[in-house]
């Protein structure tokens, strides 16, 4: 099960993020405790016999502020379950690892950046999940699901075949996603752009039984191309 924050994150930390994307990677990776390398990604690292905690994610995406405080809110909710008195099979793992993609030129196209998290709370069951980001450089908006394509179209009548396809040849299984939640727009929210496609990403038991594990799938650009925005 997720862990999440109490409380979302306070303004205060947010106010010393700039908007621009040179001047918000420094703050941003500061202000979780990390450090940006020479490729402009940064790394905060956290050991101790409580808790073991990584991230690692490109400081020049140019929301900044989304990534940080995404990163906070579910760095705050784990650090609290960690502490809590009574805790066993310490230490526990937080790690998330963004990966970084793109479209078009610098000064256009789009910025994608997909956290893969891992969490281990000392159960059975360790969870992994996806939480995407994605901006419109031109723009200067995110993108979502339902701004990603066409008022009025069904993308993912489109989307899902392929999706199913694509799952099978991984798994092995024929038909391992129900018609119920391969046509829930709810569950194609994380996903990442690049120049020839969509990449969907599913969390652990977001389309199938938690067995399948966390999963992905690649969509041609080519397949939805009269029904993207």
């Amino acid at each position: 099960m997720r862990i999440l924050a109490a409380t979302l994150l306070a303004a205060g930390v947010l106010a010393g993020v700039a908007a621009t994307p040179a001047a918000a990677a420094q703050p941003a990776c500061t202000d979780l405790g990390g450090t940006v390398d020479a490729q402009q990604i940064c790394h905060v690292h956290v050991d101790n016999p409580t808790y073991r905690l990584d991230y690692t994610f490109p400081a020049d995406y140019p929301d900044q502020q989304a990534l940080i405080g995404y990163l906070t809110q579910t760095r705050d909710g784990f650090v609290n379950v960690a502490e809590m008195p009574g805790q066993w099979n310490l230490p526990y793992v937080l790690d998330g690892k963004g990966t970084g993609y793109r479209t078009g030129p610098d000064d256009g196209g789009t910025r994608s950046v997909v956290f893969e998290v891992y969490e281990n709370v000392g159960g059975a069951r360790p969870q992994t999940w996806y939480k995407a980001f994605n901006w419109d450089v031109v723009k200067k908006a995110p993108i979502t699901f339902d701004t990603l394509f066409k008022p009025g179209t069904r993308p993912l009548d489109v989307i899902f075949p392929i999706v199913q396809s694509e799952v099978s040849r991984q798994l092995g299984v024929d038909s391992p996603i129900s018609p119920a939640d391969g046509l829930d727009p709810a569950k194609y929210q994380e996903f990442a752009l690049t120049d020839d496609s969509v990449i969907f990403f599913f969390g652990q038991g977001e389309v199938m039984a938690g067995a399948g594990g966390a999963l992905q799938a690649t969509v041609p650009r080519s397949a939805i191309a009269d029904l993207l925005a």
